[in-house]
């Protein structure tokens, strides 16, 4: 055999080498669980790591609270007055993942395997311009900000302090909220609960000893508050890192790829993630207001209303867990125009959903003074807090089914319709009515307006989903 005989047999030795290995990857990622598993197992096993995680995410949130009530009412109603920019940071790192999720899910259902990639390399771009975004709006914004809503002094420079931590080290949490979607959208819920959890269990080991300055630790107060959430959002962010890297074979990262986006994929993303930022924001508009117009009373129904924030997360944060571990599944099955799985998929998260809120309303209902007892509640607190409480939940079972169908939205790439349901709620009604209930009916009857809102949010939300279903979801063959 001559040298040219040679090369040519070693020549095509290697492209069957390397078809062999496109064949084994993209057989790899082919056989994705999303497309084969029957559905509600499915749902469970994407489901229940996230709501596990979001459920000790809603742990420590209560917890943060619990030891920074110890150190007095106006701590308390500091950390409830920085929540509105610390929800709005949640917000764009949230909303800018829901956009990659939802893009990157789609396109490994269709196996469009490069656009996967591309939207994870982008997604992770993006996260660099929102932190610097945060530390800005933590050196320049923060102070202003809080001086809008109170006059007192301690309090402010409480809020103040947290909120500037919080943002000039917000590198944490937007990596955790990015690494964690990425796992997310392609069925690793498991691996994205292992991030999240860690993160949650060393933010509460640190909270107490960065507070009162346990084990040699300076006492640092609210400060200490600030410091121990984000050094959990690093750690998190960290490990989902490397468990990117490690065990998520769906997607490949690169250094090319996340400084070389492509701009109609970056412009894909945000035309998802931005209507799911807006209406996340929102929630950020409305507890801004209710703020103004509960301590328009006294700061103490300030207070009570972070409190309820709090402890509402214990039902909520579960319902969102699961409805993250839903979205790549619906999306998934779209893209590969599988009307039966997206269809039982939705009956069954629905489902799951209802019945964790009306635990969430037995809960409020039977327990309120317990409830507020954790949180060193005061006799005033207790008097504003219980009646709002056993208000308030009577809308939790309502608000599960929207947050249900808010999934095939954001699935669906339809997140306008979110925030079209999200503005009528937050924006149009409950604001509007808070503030017309507190002139005729005083604090107590506030509470009635969350109640009066939901009702308008599930209008919406089943005329909008049955609009999708006939235009998008009707059309999609039977298998």
């Amino acid at each position: 055999m001559d040298e040219r005989t040679k090369e040519a047999a070693a020549l095509q030795e290697d492209e069957k080498a390397g078809t062999r290995q496109e064949n084994e990857k993209t057989e790899i990622r082919q056989e994705n669980k999303m497309g084969v598993m029957p559905v509600k197992k499915l749902i469970i096993t994407m489901s229940l790591p996230m709501m596990i995680s979001m459920l000790v995410q809603a742990l420590y949130n209560v917890v943060d609270s619990i030891f920074v009530a110890q150190l007095s009412e106006n701590a308390l109603t500091a950390v409830t007055l920085a929540f509105p920019m610390q929800n709005l940071m949640i917000a764009v790192g949230s909303g800018t993942g829901v956009g990659v999720n939802a893009l990157l899910s789609k396109a490994l259902g269709e196996k469009r395997f490069d656009r996967s990639d591309a939207a994870a390399n982008a997604g992770i771009l993006l996260t660099g311009f929102n932190f610097i975004l945060f530390v800005i709006m933590g050196l320049f914004v923060a102070g202003p900000f809080i001086a809008t809503q109170t006059a007192d002094v301690e309090i402010a420079q409480y809020s103040v302090t947290y909120l500037r931590i919080v943002n000039c080290l917000s590198i944490g949490i937007f990596c955790q909220m990015m690494f964690e979607r990425l796992l997310q959208a392609t069925g690793r819920t498991l691996l994205s609960m292992i991030s999240q959890a860690s993160g949650a269990v060393i933010n509460i080991i640190f909270d107490p000893i960065m507070i009162f300055g346990l084990f040699g630790f300076p006492r640092l107060g609210v400060a200490g508050a600030a410091y121990a959430t984000v050094l959990g959002q690093c750690v998190a962010a960290l490990i989902g890192l490397f468990l990117n890297l490690r065990s998520n074979r769906d997607i490949h990262l690169s250094v090319d790829g996340i400084l070389h986006p492509d701009r109609e994929i970056i412009s894909r993303i945000y035309a998802v993630g931005v209507p799911s930022i807006l209406m996340m924001s929102i929630g950020s508009i409305m507890t801004y207001a209710m703020n103004r117009i509960l301590i328009a009373f006294s700061t103490t129904a300030t207070a009570v209303f972070g409190v309820y924030f709090k402890l509402q997360s214990f039902f909520f944060m579960p319902v969102f867990g699961m409805n993250n571990g839903l979205i790549p599944v619906l999306a998934y099955n779209y893209g590969a125009r599988n009307r039966q799985r997206i269809e039982e998929a939705l009956r069954f998260a629905m489902m799951l959903a209802v019945g964790i809120m009306l635990v969430g309303t037995a809960a409020f209902e039977l327990f309120p003074g317990q409830l507020l007892d954790m949180f060193n509640a005061s006799a005033e607190m207790k008097t504003i807090g219980i009646p709002a409480l056993r208000i308030i939940c009577l809308c939790f079972p309502v608000a599960g089914v929207c947050i249900a169908l808010g999934s095939v939205f954001q699935a669906f790439s339809m997140s306008v319709y979110s925030l079209i349901i999200s503005v009528g709620r937050q924006l149009v009604v409950l604001i509007p009515a808070a503030w017309i209930l507190a002139r005729i009916g005083g604090l107590q009857a506030i509470w009635w307006s969350f109640v009066l809102a939901e009702g308008l949010s599930l209008v919406l939300s089943v005329y909008l989903f049955r609009k999708l279903y006939r235009e998008q979801i009707e059309p999609l063959k039977e298998k």
